[in-house]
């Protein structure tokens, strides 16, 4: 392993070590009590109304969705909404009730089944169990209706049997799966064909039935809110829903519910108002649910008003469902629910919200009392005299302040507990923070230090980190020693969490010792404004939410020292090329920029490009006219550039027109065939055929790409052509080399294509148009750097000896931090410009399934990866063109090749560890703050994410790109120089 990949992987382990560090300390977890609840006497009965109930679940049915009360005459609009019975609703309103339910983030199907069965909340981090959760433990709904002998029938979503794979009648068990996004139909026809013969012949063997569909979710996912597949969808819920209401027998409570909103696009898993807000109706056929005999007080019913709207709605907790089905149907509440029964269903001749409330008071203070006494406890000391008052309070009162005071209890501990799991380990935080900092304080000085290294730069670095690693396992067992007496001052830090500190710490102080520059005015010039820029933009929520213009400005400001080099190059040739280059550097980032999707909050400011429109999923019509041209484009650019240096030649004449132009034209016909089989133009059966075409291509294309284009590369990477002729005169050989100025430069770019092309399979069409743009950016920036050294090495020469015959390759000069910002920053612009935000609900969820139709692992989780990281990890893979671009194989200081390609990979990862510090440090800093976790906390978790993306970008680049690069050429050079 080379001393170069040894570093690097060494900086990326401690990246790792201070990333995980701080987030077990920022990002909150929950404790989970395993006690049950259990009933005494008849108080679980007391208010029970019926014996069964079906729970319909209509994945992301948001309220706006459904109406109690549709036009009469139909407006043309009208079936774009689920109808609730005219007949139910108007004539039996004590039957009836609707309501707007806020649903907590993050809004995912796991998360909010989770809450709806148990009643506790979620946490920020829950949205990573997503594609993959575990077996609920603590008490539920579920759990209450095995303990009375209740059975469980379920129809729909599978994920249920995930969460209860024991609690679930295995004959009335009917799951399908549940992340086949591109399938409208099977899991709603499943569920429509199970559900009503076990409402209508099999009632008496079951005391849940859930029916949980997923055509409306997926339809969001695929084509938007407003497309006429969602209209068709609805539609055949509303006849869904009337054959079930026809099908109940007068024992049966229904409970229809979106277990989550989506937002303008179709999308959710955030916390914008339209994800949070799902729509739930509660239906008796039998007996009243409430008797209509006492007015309550308006206190305890609150209202909210839906976006778009102007009218008032009654608003509950999602959660709230949970002690108001236990008690209407005879069962205790969960231990673990904070929830708060719905008092409309319960108010029956003046007692039955006050019995409802005070069981749900004493159930959440059996709780609360019980966390108190566990070892998380003290988290509650600083509220327990409020919770303490505020329990005093429910006790002793007349009817109407009762259940005042029950209710204010009870939204009391909810908000409590929502606090309290907002709290954070400072410990591991500051190690987190400090060993990042750490990091980049050692990556800093070895990228000082290689830019002037001298022969012996590789004995030296051997030295350095051998030193450091003997001072790493030196911090492990300190660590370890010193946690043991401090322990229990530390709450939240475990002996593992010391012993990584210890370790981390100890080898980047070690390295920072050794390798610490000496202190001169040319040390200062390595701060670069435009980092510093960037870095305090996360001291601003609003900075942060518009972050995408930000990086623009930046992006193009950072051309001013090339084009004010430019403006003073000493030949017109120097002149033209860089002012040519920077333009169209500056054209390629402004055009990407018209490529935009925008964040809940910057409407109405920003406009949505990258979709057709805000409410839909589906690539704008100039996006299927630029992303095959691209396709052809960027092939061909490729092929013109290396051209200027005669570098078109071996692997490059048959890798780009044979394997790279095809590879992205079947990148594209891949994403314009989704497009098609979206329209539903073709039926189920031509969406089919096309689904089986496009799969195919994908695994031709990556199987192409990974297997046999690297194997191809590896195999012989060079792009020279050597020429031998024997001269006539003196029969001496005559030996040409074309491709010779650029030996280095261009078989590490094909090594980039690789994946690149990757890449591009897992970006929409519109992103596929952003990436073409941002290759040419690339390749214009390379030509920038390549020519503002050359016109500084002629200033140089000039200065010093004109007379003297010019040698530019003698002369150039070492790598400076203002070349690689530019580069960093295209990686972050090149993400905006894909359709991403530092936003969950941006996340592109269909390509998840580019290889399969259902996610798999590990292959729906790796495109994810790549559709929204790819730009980062692109940049870090090509940071070495910085040091290799226009690099013949000269004898002239070899020993600074490896260097200065070392050096490039450092400032690529300086650049996003100092970014991620700020974001980490911002986020800590306001952490008390309203928008933590709608704005600070994401961008940590994308700066994080990120951070690991350009580390293991560089890695691959150095350790095999350059490694093998390195050799390769040095074999064909042999005698010329050391690679």
């Amino acid at each position: 392993m080379s001393r170069e990949l040894r570093l690097l992987l060494w900086l990326f382990l401690v990246h790792c070590v201070g990333i995980y560090l701080f987030t077990k300390g920022f990002l909150l977890s929950r404790l989970s009590l395993s006690d049950r609840s259990s009933c005494t006497n008849d108080t679980c009965t007391s208010l029970a109304t019926h014996k069964r109930a079906v729970l319909l679940v209509i994945d992301a049915l948001r309220f706006d969705f459904i109406s109690a009360h549709p036009p009469d005459p139909p407006s043309p609009y009208h079936h774009n909404i689920l109808t609730l019975p005219r007949e139910l609703t108007a004539a039996h309103p004590d039957h009836s009730f609707i309501f707007n339910a806020y649903a907590d983030p993050p809004t995912t199907t796991l998360q909010r089944i989770k809450g709806l069965t148990t009643g506790s909340l979620p946490t920020f981090v829950d949205v990573g169990d997503s594609f993959g959760g575990s077996a609920i433990h603590e008490d539920s709904l579920i759990h209450q209706l095995n303990a009375a002998g209740r059975k469980v029938a379920l129809a729909g979503d599978n994920t249920w049997t995930t969460l209860f794979p024991d609690f679930l009648a295995h004959n009335m068990s009917f799951p399908f799966d549940s992340f086949n996004v591109e399938d409208l139909h099977t899991v709603d026809e499943g569920v429509i064909h199970h559900l009503l013969p076990l409402v209508e012949r099999h009632a008496q063997d079951w005391g849940l039935a859930i029916a949980h569909g997923l055509g409306v979710d997926h339809a969001g996912h695929r084509v938007g809110p407003d497309h006429p597949v969602m209209q068709a969808k609805l539609q055949q819920m509303n006849n869904f829903l009337a054959d079930v209401v026809s099908a109940l027998d007068e024992d049966t409570l229904l409970v229809l519910l979106g277990d989550h909103g989506m937002d303008r696009t179709g999308n959710h898993g955030g916390d914008s108002i339209l994800e949070t807000m799902s729509a739930v109706w509660i239906y008796s056929k039998g007996p009243p649910l409430s008797l209509g005999s006492a007015t309550l007080p308006e206190s305890i019913l609150p209202t909210t008003v839906f976006p778009g709207e102007t009218v008032p709605q009654r608003s509950i907790q999602q959660i709230d469902l949970v002690p108001t089905l236990s008690l209407l149907l005879g069962l205790p509440i969960p231990f673990n629910n904070l929830g708060s029964v719905v008092p409309e269903v319960f108010n029956r001749a003046g007692w039955g919200v006050r019995e409802a409330l005070e069981l749900n008071a004493r159930q959440i203070k059996r709780y609360l009392d019980t966390y108190r006494a566990s070892p998380s406890g003290s988290e509650l000391d600083g509220a327990w005299l409020e919770l303490s008052n505020g329990w005093s309070a429910a006790q002793n009162r007349g009817y109407d302040d009762a259940i005042t005071a029950l209710s204010d209890f009870n939204r009391l501990a909810l908000s409590t507990c929502r606090t309290l799991w907002a709290q954070f380990s400072l410990a591991l935080i500051g190690a987190g923070l400090v060993v990042i900092a750490s990091s980049i304080g050692a990556a800093y000085c070895v990228y000082t230090f290689l830019g002037e290294a001298g022969e012996q730069w590789e004995e030296i670095l051997d030295r350095w980190l051998a030193s450091s690693l003997r001072a790493g396992l030196g911090g492990l067992t300190l660590g370890g020693i010193v946690y043991i007496p401090l322990r229990r001052f530390l709450d939240g830090v475990y002996l593992h969490h010391a012993v990584l500190f210890g370790g981390a710490l100890a080898s980047t102080l070690t390295l920072v010792y050794t390798a610490r520059p000496s202190l001169s005015r040319r040390l200062f010039t390595f701060t670069p404004i435009i980092l510093i820029l960037h870095t305090l933009c996360f001291a601003s929520n609003s900075y942060t939410i518009w972050e995408d213009p930000i990086v623009l400005f930046l992006l193009l400001t950072s051309l001013v020292p090339s084009v004010l080099t430019g403006l003073t190059a000493p030949t017109p040739r120097l002149r033209s090329r860089i002012l040519g280059f920077s333009a169209l550097f500056a054209v390629c980032v402004r055009l990407m920029a018209l490529s935009t999707v925008c964040r809940e909050e910057q409407n109405p400011w920003c406009a949505v490009t990258f979709y057709t429109s805000p409410t839909s999923s589906a690539p704008p019509v100039l996006a299927l006219v630029l992303a095959p041209l691209g396709a052809l484009a960027v092939p061909y650019i490729i092929r013109r550039v290396l051209g200027t240096s005669k570098s078109d030649r071996g692997l490059a004449a048959v890798w780009i027109p044979w394997v790279l132009s095809p590879a992205l034209s079947a990148g594209t016909a891949f994403w314009v065939m989704e497009w098609a089989q979206a329209t539903g133009y073709f039926g189920e059966g031509g969406g089919a055929f096309l689904r089986e075409v496009r799969t195919g291509i994908a695994w031709v294309t990556v199987g192409m790409m990974v297997l046999g284009s690297v194997a191809l590369w590896w195999a012989s990477p060079v792009c020279l052509e050597v020429n031998t002729e024997v001269r006539a005169g003196d029969g001496e050989k005559e030996v040409t080399v074309l491709g010779f100025a650029n030996a280095f430069g261009s078989p590490y770019l094909v090594f980039w294509t690789i994946f690149l092309s990757t890449v591009w399979l897992c970006t929409q069409l519109t992103g596929q148009t952003v990436l073409g743009l941002s290759t040419i950016a690339l390749l214009a920036h390379l030509e920038i750097v390549d020519s503002v050294r050359d016109a500084h090495a002629l200033n140089d020469a000039f200065s010093r000896n004109p007379t003297t015959a010019l040698d530019l390759n003698a002369l150039r000069r070492e790598l400076s931090f203002s070349e690689i910002i530019p580069l960093a920053l295209l990686a972050t612009h090149t993400f905006h410009g894909t359709g991403h935000q530092p936003t969950i609900p941006s996340l592109q969820w269909k390509s998840a399934f580019i290889l399969t139709s259902t996610v798999s692992f590990p292959s729906s989780h790796l495109s994810v990866i790549a559709n929204t990281l790819g730009p980062h990890f692109l940049l870090g893979l090509g940071a070495p063109l910085l040091a290799l671009w226009n690099l013949p194989p000269l004898p002239i200081l070899p020993h600074t090749r490896g260097a200065a390609v070392l050096r490039a990979a450092l400032g690529a990862g300086l650049y996003f560890a100092v970014v991620g510090l700020a974001s980490a440090g911002c986020a800590a800093g306001f952490r008390r703050h309203l928008m933590v976790w709608k704005v600070w906390a994401p961008r940590w978790v994308f700066a994080a994410l990120e951070v690991g993306a350009v580390d293991l970008g560089v890695v691959v680049g150095v350790g095999l790109g350059f490694g093998r690069v390195r050799e390769k050429v040095g074999r064909v050079f042999e005698g010329v120089g050391r690679g």
